[in-house]
């Protein structure tokens, strides 16, 4: 990670190489490990508002992700490196929302936002944020972070279809951060790992994508955490898919808790067909869209 010390005022920028080992079968940088990113960005900058991980450790507070946004513009490829700006956008009695914006060179490669919580340990409750943590943020941030722009409630999910998918796995060794629990990033690959499970299911494992020639990748995720899950905890996604368009659908998850049905997260991405030479937007093939039709809900 390189920061930059030449940021203009209010912006935070941090710069991360794209290892071989974060990209996916499309050779694209793998969706998880944005969100990863955007951890490491906000840490940094807490860092540089005087709130290093140690200082919060001895605090007895952390800050915990509460809901994320993110746009996907264009792909990163292994080698290129990614650059984010970061700044606060606000801050309410126990939330934060820090913006992002993912650069390659001079494009821009994504966007995206994060609801932090801040939340004292003991308890495991949200608790306000002091004000002299908001007066240190608002310095780094230029003065900024003051305005409370209005904030989209998470979109209620639409019905069931006749028969939506489930997906079972146990929280693994890996997963699990030093708040002792499944990292919010996770989750994502969680959710991603449920929809190739369901690809295979409805006969259409990648192989049968690529010989066709086209591919399907996230434009947008919003992902919403309600309760955390532990070491020894089996969840249960559920996929389905609303609003087929004509190279478009938007597929819904929920993560539940299976020995107690607790709801953890719910998730909604818009996903594209895109041809995988061009990556050019593509009308979702006929064949596919009727074997997974009983997943849709029309």
């Amino acid at each position: 990670m390189m920061c930059s010390p030449d940021s203009p005022p209010g912006i935070h920028t941090v710069s991360f190489p794209v290892r071989y080992y974060e990209c996916d079968a499309y050779h694209h940088l793998n969706h998880a490990i944005y969100i990863r990113l955007m951890g490491e960005a906000a840490f940094s900058a807490s860092a540089m508002a005087g709130y290093p991980a140690d200082r919060l450790e001895e605090s007895g507070h952390v800050w915990l992700a509460r809901e994320h946004e993110v746009e996907f513009i264009r792909p990163y490829l292994y080698g290129e490196t990614v650059t984010i700006h970061t700044w606060i956008e606000d801050f309410r009695r126990v939330r934060s929302r820090r913006r992002y914006d993912f650069y390659n060179g001079e494009a821009l490669a994504a966007r995206a936002a994060t609801d932090w919580v801040y939340i004292e340990k003991k308890s495991g409750k949200p608790v306000s944020v002091p004000a002299e943590m908001v007066a240190d943020f608002r310095r780094l941030n230029g003065g900024g972070g003051a305005a409370l722009p209005t904030r989209d409630p998470f979109p209620t999910p639409p019905p069931l279809p006749p028969s939506p998918f489930h997906h079972r796995m146990p929280v693994e060794w890996r997963d699990v951060d030093p708040q002792r629990h499944v990292n919010h990033a996770s989750y994502l690959s969680y959710i991603e790992n449920g929809t190739w499970a369901l690809m295979q299911h409805r006969g259409w494992p990648l192989e049968r994508l690529i010989e066709r020639g086209f591919g399907i990748v996230a434009r947008r995720f919003r992902i919403l955490y309600l309760e955390p899950a532990v070491m020894g905890d089996e969840l249960e996604v559920t996929t389905w898919v609303s609003d087929a368009k004509r190279a478009t659908a938007v597929r819904h998850y929920t993560v539940h808790r299976v020995r107690d049905s607790a709801l953890l997260m719910q998730a909604r991405a818009l996903w594209v067909w895109v041809d995988l030479v061009d990556g050019s937007p593509i009308r979702i093939p006929e064949d596919f869209r009727a074997d997974f039709r009983p997943n849709f809900t029309e």
